[in-house]
């Protein structure tokens, strides 16, 4: 070979390895993300989220034995008209605290979908339509629920008395006589509870009542422990904070960051789906379609009622918040043309994608919600806020890779994802 074409091709190998060189280690991503978009995908990962607030509601909310006793009463099933539901009949842990029906289950069917709740200590409003403004609250409802759990709370009092005296009385003080309190009673119930409850003197009422009050209580302190884990997108935006475009790239594939990008962007996900929850804790019409089952469902024009009926809410007398100020109930967003058919935005961070999908199980997979808010199809209730989108395929099969880097196990004590009486 002559030095002219050894040197040729010397010229020709050099420019090309060092392209390679500089493939492999100055990839692609490293120019992806502007600093605008940065403090973006940072606001969204769970190092921005903040400690958990105290909630002045709930002076046991951060009780280490409230939390023992909630776990106690979470899995329970006496708690319930048969003693064969529990809370964790319908928020498994084994299914990111939800279960995999259409519908939850307990006593009947229900008209929605389970929500999880994890990480729901970091929200103001709980359910679908926002009807109730504690996460204490939101604990007892299903209790009394017919569909749910269907018991009442003169049962729940006597099921403190006789097996959680001790435990219950180390928290909130001496249980309250019930010895004149009937088997059965309750102000939301079946006829013969409510007749029950009449009959029964206002001293008492308020017995039962609190002692139910505590029930939830307890059982809130134990699901502020329940929070999300570190997904593989904190992972891949630490790795971008720290300049480590070699790890990002292993964290992501293209797809994955493209996925990103529209979800941030084109897409605008983020409208909504914001904060280190990927949730804004709001409501809006999407214009989820509705079938037979549901066709009456108002979502958050129902749950704004369900607030200033509940005996449970912020300012009520079962608060332990002496200020009892609760802005986010009393000025809270209640105008009925804006909040028809309106239902609260659900956390996109999962142990696992579960179908179905949306308030009422309307959707399978994961493809049918993207081709859903990419068409914006117009609402059959209230008037929907999407726009179409115009994505194409590609850019659709990209923002579902994405959203599955959401999916992490729960941020929680091991012995606090198991049942205390599996092993009784």
């Amino acid at each position: 070979m002559t030095a002219q074409r050894k040197f040729l091709i010397a010229g020709f190998l050099i420019p090309l390895f060092a392209g390679v060189l500089a493939f492999l280690f100055v990839p692609p991503s490293a120019s992806v993300w502007d600093d605008t978009e940065l403090k973006t995908l940072h606001a969204l990962t769970l190092t921005s989220l903040p400690p958990l607030a105290p909630d002045k509601s709930n002076r046991v909310a951060d009780d280490p034995r409230a939390v023992a006793l909630g776990q106690e009463f979470y899995f329970d099933a006496r708690f319930s008209k048969d003693g064969a539901v529990s809370c964790a009949s319908c928020h498994m842990p084994e299914l990111n605290f939800q279960d995999a029906r259409a519908h939850g289950r307990g006593m009947a069917d229900t008209r929605r979908r389970t929500q999880s709740v994890v990480g729901s200590a970091y929200f103001e409003w709980f359910f679908w339509d926002g009807r109730r403004d504690s996460l204490w609250s939101q604990a007892l409802s299903p209790l009394e629920s017919a569909n749910e759990h269907g018991g009442d709370r003169a049962q729940y009092a006597r099921l403190i008395s006789e097996n959680y005296r001790a435990e219950y009385e180390a928290l909130f003080g001496a249980l309250p006589d019930l010895k004149n309190i009937p088997a059965h009673a309750s102000p939301v119930g079946d006829e013969n509870a409510r007749a029950a409850w009449n009959k029964m003197t206002r001293a008492d009422q308020e017995n039962v009542s609190r002692v139910f009050a505590n029930i939830g209580k307890a059982i809130a302190a134990y699901e502020r422990k329940i929070l999300p884990g570190a997904s593989r997108f904190d992972e891949y935006v630490d790795a971008v904070t720290q300049n480590d475009y070699k790890r990002a790239n292993e964290i992501f594939s293209d797809d994955e960051r493209a996925g990103l990008r529209l979800f941030i962007g084109k897409a605008n996900c983020v409208k909504c789906h914001n904060t280190p929850l990927f949730s804004d804790d709001e409501f809006h019409n999407t214009g989820i379609p509705q079938d037979a089952e549901t066709e009456h469902d108002l979502g958050r024009a129902e749950g704004t009622i369900g607030n200033f009926e509940d005996e449970f809410k912020c300012w009520s007398e079962f608060s332990d918040d002496d200020e009892r100020a609760c802005p986010q109930l009393r000025y809270m967003h209640a105008r009925a043309g804006e909040i028809m058919g309106a239902f609260k935005t659900p956390s996109l961070r999962k142990t696992q994608f579960i179908p179905p999908f949306m308030h009422n199980a309307q959707y399978v997979t994961l493809s049918e919600i993207l081709d859903h808010y990419n068409r914006a199809p117009a609402a059959t209730i209230g008037a929907s806020e999407l726009k179409p989108l115009n994505l194409n395929e590609t850019e659709l099969k990209q923002l579902e890779a994405f959203l599955l880097t959401l999916t992490a196990p729960v941020n929680a004590p091991p012995g606090l994802l198991q049942d205390p009486f599996a092993s009784k």
